[in-house]
């Protein structure tokens, strides 16, 4: 006999708890810049931010902890000085690579 499963009782997924060595973060990241939506974007960023620690991310970026937070929701839009910021922070870059046309 198969049992119920009550989807209540399952633990919220957070992708933030397998974010756990730069390959890992650096293969999100690629994946989430290859879907081409800011939104999705700023909140993958916010992500890989409460991954290394909101705190350090914040400090070694020079922005308020309660600024990071506000610049890295989903439905923000932060400057591109901001994301750079973040990203340098973190260890991170971005790369640019010409579009391949099939």
């Amino acid at each position: 006999m198969n049992a119920k499963i009550n989807i209540a009782e399952l633990p919220e997924f957070d992708m933030a708890e397998h974010l756990d060595s730069d390959q890992a973060i650096a293969e999100y990241l690629t994946i989430v810049l290859e879907e081409n939506d800011p939104a999705e974007l700023t909140a993958a960023l916010g992500t890989i931010a409460r991954a290394r620690g909101m705190t350090e991310v914040a400090r070694s970026s020079g922005l308020t902890r309660e600024a990071l937070y506000k610049a890295l929701r989903p439905t923000s839009q932060p400057r591109f000085d901001t994301i750079m910021k973040v990203l340098s922070s973190m260890g991170l870059k971005l790369s640019v690579q010409p579009v391949s046309h099939v």
